[in-house]
């Protein structure tokens, strides 16, 4: 039996993080959507006999719609965030640029 050494190739990823994220938050909201529209015919169900506690599937569609509300609020934070950092950037670019302006006319 022989050794055999094992070669690391570090592979960058194809896709910004950001677009990695989106994407799979893109994924969890379909799911999301899938399940909630296939339970919310046995919610109604559950309503309409009568039951006033809440039911599994009522606690599942609430949970859901709490992640939804969470996903749209971290997305308008990250949203603002961009756009502060980006007026930051262009801004500072500005600056930069007339700041090297005025030292090559000297």
């Amino acid at each position: 039996a022989g050794f055999h050494p094992v070669v690391l190739q570090y592979s960058p990823p194809r896709t910004r993080p950001s677009m990695q994220l989106r994407s799979q938050m893109a994924s969890t909201v379909a799911a999301a959507t899938l399940l909630l529209v296939g339970l919310v015919g046995h919610a109604a169900a559950a309503h309409e006999s009568g039951r006033s506690e809440v039911t599994p599937v009522q606690k599942v569609i609430e949970l859901m719609e709490g992640m939804l509300a969470k996903g749209k609020s971290e997305k308008h934070d990250e949203q603002v965030q961009f756009a502060a950092y980006k007026q930051f950037c262009d801004d500072t670019t500005v600056e930069k640029k007339r700041a090297i302006a005025e030292a090559n006319e000297k």
